[in-house]
This record gives C-alpha cells, sequence and structure tokens, in this order.
C-alpha cells in the first residue's frame, strides 16, 4: 500500500524532539500572535463602533478590526518567512536526514546549535535557500502534469469532475516535495545546491510513480489527523472567542483553523517529511538522473528552467554527476 514505516518516522520524531519543541514554540507563538491581532483589533473597532449612528457600527467595525489585525500579523510573517526556512524547518530536515542515514546527532539544545551549522554551510545566507525553495516549488508542479495528472490515461466521458479532483489530490499531495529535495542537498554535502536540486527534482520526476502514490497515501492520512484535530480546537477557539466582545461566532471557526494548522506544522508536517524521505532516498538509491527528464521538465517549466541555468552558472553545474551516499 505505502513504502513508508510510521514507526520509524515516530522515532526520528521522538529522537528529534528538541525541533519538535522548537517548531511548538514558533507555530503556537505565531497563532498566539493571530488571537492577540484579532482580539486587539476588535475590540479597538467595537470601541470605534460605538461612535458610528449606525446601530450595527460596533459588531462591523470590530469585524473589520479583526481582519486588520489578522492582516498585520500575516505581513509580518511574510517578511520573517526566509527565517523560519532556514532556521525550522531546513535545521530540522538536516537532523532527520542524518538520523535516517544512520548517523548520531547531539540531543538537548546543542541539536538545533549543530543543525544550523549544517544549513549554514550548505546554504551560506537564508536568501539563497529561500530562492533555491521557490524555484523547486514551481518546478514540482510540472510534475502534477507530466506524471501525476491522470485524465490521460482515462479517456471516459463523463468523468471529467472525477478527474479534476483526483488530480488536486494528486497535487496536493506534492506540497513536501521541496522538503525532500532539500534533504537530498543535505544528504549528498552538496557544494552547488541549485545543481544538486536539480537532479533532486528529476530524479524525483523519473521516480513518479512510486513517489507521487506514497506522497497521495501521507496526504490522504494527514488530511484525516488534520480534520480530527480541527473539531478538537473548536472547543478552546469558542472559549477564546468567548472573551472578544461582541457577537463574533464566525472567529472561533478561524481560530480553530489556526489552531490546527500549528498542531500540524509542530506534529504532522516532520512526520510526513520523515516518511517521504524514507521512500526517497530508498528509490533513489543507486540512479542518476535522466536527461531526458531533464529535458521535459524544461520544456514544461519556466521555474525548473530558471533553476537549470542557476545551476549551469555554478560549480559543477555543467553536467550531471553521480549522487554519493
Amino acid at each position: 500500500m505505502w513504502d513508508f514505516e510510521i514507526g520509524r518516522s515516530v522515532s526520528i520524531m521522538i529522537r528529534t524532539w528538541p525541533f519538535i519543541v522548537f517548531r511548538m514554540i514558533v507555530y503556537f507563538g505565531i497563532t498566539l500572535a493571530y488571537i492577540v491581532a484579532t482580539g486587539s483589533g476588535a475590540s479597538v473597532g467595537y470601541g470605534i463602533g460605538h461612535i458610528s449612528t449606525d446601530p450595527d457600527g460596533p459588531l462591523s467595525f470590530a469585524l473589520w478590526g479583526g481582519i486588520v489585525g489578522i492582516g498585520v500579523v500575516s505581513i509580518a510573517l511574510y517578511w520573517i518567512r526566509e527565517y523560519i526556512l532556514y532556521v525550522v524547518k531546513a535545521g530540522h530536515i538536516a537532523v532527520m536526514v542524518h538520523l535516517i542515514e544512520g548517523h548520531d546527532v547531539p540531543n538537548g539544545q546543542d541539536q538545533i546549535a549543530y543543525a544550523k551549522d549544517v544549513v549554514k554551510e550548505r546554504f551560506a545566507e537564508a536568501n539563497i535557500l529561500f530562492v533555491l525553495d521557490q524555484l523547486v516549488k514551481g518546478a514540482i508542479r510540472a510534475i502534477t502534469g507530466l506524471i501525476g495528472g491522470i485524465a490521460a490515461f482515462l479517456p471516459i466521458p463523463g468523468l471529467g469532475g472525477l478527474v479534476a479532483f483526483i488530480n488536486t489530490v494528486i497535487r496536493l499531495s506534492l506540497t513536501y516535495v521541496d522538503e525532500i529535495i532539500l534533504g537530498y542537498n543535505i544528504r549528498i554535502n552538496s557544494s552547488s545546491p541549485f545543481e544538486t536540486a536539480r537532479q533532486g527534482v528529476v530524479l524525483y520526476a523519473q521516480n513518479g510513480k512510486t513517489l507521487v502514490k506514497n506522497a497521495v497515501w501521507l496526504a490522504v492520512i494527514m488530511w484525516g489527523v488534520s480534520f480530527v484535530i480541527f473539531l478538537l480546537m473548536l472547543a478552546p477557539a469558542a472559549a477564546i472567542m468567548w472573551f472578544i466582545p461582541g457577537q463574533l461566532g464566525g472567529w472561533a471557526f478561524v481560530l480553530a483553523i489556526l489552531l490546527a494548522w500549528a498542531f500540524k506544522a509542530a506534529f504532522i508536517e516532520p512526520f510526513a517529511i520523515a516518511c517521504l524521505m524514507q521512500v526517497y532516498f530508498k528509490t533513489i538509491e543507486g540512479q542518476v538522473p535522466n536527461a531526458e527528464w531533464d529535458q521535459r521538465l524544461a520544456e514544461a517549466s519556466s521555474k525548473f528552467r530558471e533553476l537549470r541555468d542557476k545551476a549551469l552558472a555554478s560549480f559543477g553545474g555543467s553536467r550531471w554527476t553521480q549522487p554519493s551516499t
């Protein structure tokens, strides 16, 4: 059914507990910022609304105040996204890669410092990693059309809606491929990250059938767990909204989504990445990137062409190299 070992991924999660705690602090801190900003904005808007002659003024202004609060936090997150990718995500992936490969890593807070050194060695600056991540994400979208789409294989009239739904599921299942490519970059101790990412994307594409199958299974599992978490979060979210003035019960739904997102980012995402890296590393073992797939991806994706251009411009990027393990 699937090729990853759930028990092994759970074990990796346990052994990287410092990063799990770190992720909890970061993502639940973000959620708290949303809650405070929403509550403060709604309270200010509710107060201003009493000045209005409109009988619904307080509630209307409170609603817009909450929206402004969410907007302010979202803008702040946009500006720190590189830091989150560089320190939180990349660092955790670096430790998971070493554990999957059977290497020892430090325990406690030393693990975070160790991971930061590994990431800094591979990617001198956060903006390099961010640009690389965006290019890989863009290139991955082309894989859906080349290997993920099933419309061409089901030329049956009347199934257009079903085919579109399944293709959407496949696209969503590829969410963490950029993290897997980052793990590949760290695994082979690359000195040319753009070239290694290029190879990693091609290796994913040429093994697409196996990798997408596992990604879809994992996505279904994650959505099920995330939905259960969302239902569990409705009660505390409603309790929080009780303290916000006005009849803003609808915000409880929004906050439940934010709390469920925090749980997903802190716990479920690293589990999914650990599972997919297991499958990816095992599947590509001993393989070299296929030049034909490199060309197909270049024809299908402008982002992959940009990635390839950066790879060719970098040291060692003019030719394929045998991945080392």
